[in-house]
């Protein structure tokens, strides 16, 4: 890393992304003192890092990496009481957190007995997330935990963590590779070159629309336009309630989900339009091509 200076906001995810060798893992790293940053500092709610003890420090941030990372020995009750148990809990105390928490990343309680091999990728990385906040850590650092996973898993998982995150308010710093990843998950996206410096640092809206320079540019890739639709609201799209709802059409709820999604339904449907519906799954209208055009066309210009 190279001068590398940014604050991650209490309760928000910071996305760190990159191409391979940029520094992404060791910059986590450094926060929990796998790695010691060799100068400068590194505070934890304005304490410096390098004051607090390596093991008493990590037990107070929770920690998920790619493929979980189960002790295979452990059934997965005990998988995710392991920081507990650390920490000298009551064992049933520690085993009722643990229950409480395979229900809150969405498992069935029913696996709580079973060993880690005998789960889906998917599911060993839910136990990860679970493990990791076993012990409420006001911190979650989060290196590449999805990107072992299937693409349909890996959208599930972000979905739950997004979930999470709305319930529990962590500090979460999340390292990817994957742009999509990143601008989906990040409250800030912290945008990584080779040599450790710091491309660019900003809200995923702002990003797509105001790169900092060709790199950040060509990192985000020649569709970021398209990216961006994800940020525009549907509300104020113009919808034709004199035409009947096509079959096969695809849905969108109007006023609530993005332009973006509204586009992918039309162009996944036969008719080439989307069908609006509200909260409650009622058609409120049809959207056209040609209005999804000229919502396309205000987008470009705003």
């Amino acid at each position: 890393m190279d001068r590398l200076s940014l604050e991650a906001p209490t309760g928000e995810i910071t996305v760190f992304v990159g191409p391979s060798g940029c520094g992404k893992t060791t910059s986590l790293r450094m926060i929990n003192r796998m790695i010691d940053a060799t100068e400068g500092r590194i505070l934890l709610d304005g304490e410096p890092v390098q004051d607090i003890d390596p093991p008493t420090l990590r037990r107070g941030i929770g920690y998920v990496i790619q493929q979980a990372g189960l002790f295979p020995h452990r059934k997965i009750l005990d998988n995710v009481a392991t920081v507990p148990y650390l920490l000298g809990w009551d064992r049933r105390k520690a085993r009722d957190r643990a229950m409480e928490l395979l229900e809150r990343v969405g498992l069935d309680p029913g696996l709580a007995g079973r060993y880690p091999f005998q789960l889906s990728g998917g599911q060993q990385q839910r136990v990860g997330v679970a493990r990791a906040l076993a012990a409420d850590p006001p911190v979650l650092l989060m290196d590449e935990p999805f990107s072992a996973v299937d693409p349909v898993v890996r959208t599930s998982l972000q979905d739950e963590l997004l979930r999470l995150q709305s319930e529990l308010n962590k500090t979460i710093v999340f390292v990817t590779h994957d742009i999509d990843e990143a601008i989906k998950l990040g409250d800030q996206v912290a945008v990584l070159r080779v040599g450790g410096k710091l491309a660019q640092l900003a809200a995923p809206k702002t990003l797509l629309s105001e790169p900092a320079d060709d790199f950040v540019r060509e990192f985000l890739g020649r569709d970021r336009g398209i990216r961006r639709l994800q940020f525009v609201s549907t509300e104020g799209l113009r919808l034709r309630t004199d035409l009947p709802a096509p079959e096969g059409a695809g849905t969108f709820v109007f006023g609530t989900d993005s332009l973006r999604t509204a586009l992918d339904a039309a162009l996944l449907s036969p008719s080439g339009t989307a069908v609006a519906v509200d909260e409650r799954g009622e058609v409120v209208g049809v959207a056209t091509r040609e209005a999804l055009d000229e919502a396309l066309a205000e987008a470009a210009h705003g």
